[in-house]
């Protein structure tokens, strides 16, 4: 009987009507990300390039990708540096404005909506702003550093500025967010640590070093692994920033969402950049992995 009852409320009028509601939004979902998945994946295996027939060529697209196209490796190696440079820089400074901001009782409310305020803004208009800060006849970062003598930089069209000029805008973009994870983390660690810890004869930093960092470890791998998925697939920055189609000067600020926007949009090569789009993902996939075994910790309140 209670089985039966089990299955009678499972199917209530109340329950199928909330089914009824979601069902649409759960269609759409598979249908534009698993679907749309897929059709990439159907794609890569075919010469897809408009103005050629199509025909079938299993995955040569791969092969070309890792073994004929130099300028994957050049984008590789851009998307690299700017992730091991954006993730830890932003990191720390976001750790660091977190704990801060953690002890200002209610002036902490005021200083998250300050600094979470970019997040919130749009990136293209945000990076349209940069652009005209880094003007290198009058833009204001040009301006300020002349103050202390400083000559006038071509940021976004010296080769060695220009990944630079782009990092500084990213962190500055995002380092709200991650405050945000981390003032939340240090909010769920219990006082009562470190009231033990101060009777025992412990100073900031040993509390920061044994008590914050390590309860803060579950924090700290969620912001690992998303910074470096959002990092890999950094594009708008770039595309906005630097300009159509977003590579920078020598190609310097050429990531692989870029370049396979190119042979995307540029010279319609829809099946290299959806194998392109596969060893992305490849990429992503493995280094997530790699980051939550590696950082897979036990703890205990």
């Amino acid at each position: 009987m209670g089985r039966i009852r089990k299955y009678k409320n499972l199917f209530s009028s109340r329950n199928m009507l909330i089914l009824v509601a979601i069902i649409p939004t759960i269609i759409f979902y598979i249908v534009f990300s698993y679907g749309a998945m897929g059709y990439a994946f159907y794609l890569s295996l075919h010469n897809w390039t408009l103005g050629e027939p199509v025909r079938f060529i299993g995955f040569s697209n791969y092969l070309k990708v890792l073994k004929e196209d130099p300028l994957f490796y050049k984008s590789l190696w851009n998307t690299v540096y700017y992730s091991i440079v954006t993730i830890p820089l932003g990191g720390i400074l976001a750790l660091l404005l977190a704990v801060g901001i953690n002890g200002l009782g209610k002036l902490a409310t005021l200083f998250r909506a300050i600094y979470f305020a970019p997040v919130v803004s749009s990136l293209v208009a945000i990076s349209v702003v940069w652009r005209w800060l880094y003007q290198p006849e009058f833009g204001l970062i040009n301006e300020v550093l002349g103050i202390f003598g400083v000559p006038r930089l071509m940021w976004l069209q010296d080769p060695n500025l220009a990944m630079p000029a782009v990092i500084i805008m990213a962190i500055w973009h995002g380092v709200g967010y991650t405050m945000v994870i981390f003032l939340a983390g240090l909010q769920g660690i219990p006082q009562t640590f470190y009231e033990a810890a101060m009777i025992d004869g412990a100073n900031r930093w040993q509390l920061f070093r044994n008590i914050t960092i390590p309860l803060l470890m579950p924090t700290i791998t969620f912001v690992l692994v998303t910074g470096v998925i959002g990092s890999l697939q950094v594009f708008t920055e770039m595309f906005v920033l630097l300009g159509t189609p977003g590579s920078g000067p020598l190609d310097s600020t050429r990531t692989i969402v870029v370049h396979l926007y190119q042979r995307a949009f540029s010279y319609f090569q829809l099946g290299y950049a959806s194998a392109t789009a596969f060893i992305l993902f490849g990429i992503i996939l493995i280094l997530t992995i790699i980051q939550l075994r590696l950082l897979r910790t036990r703890w205990e309140y």
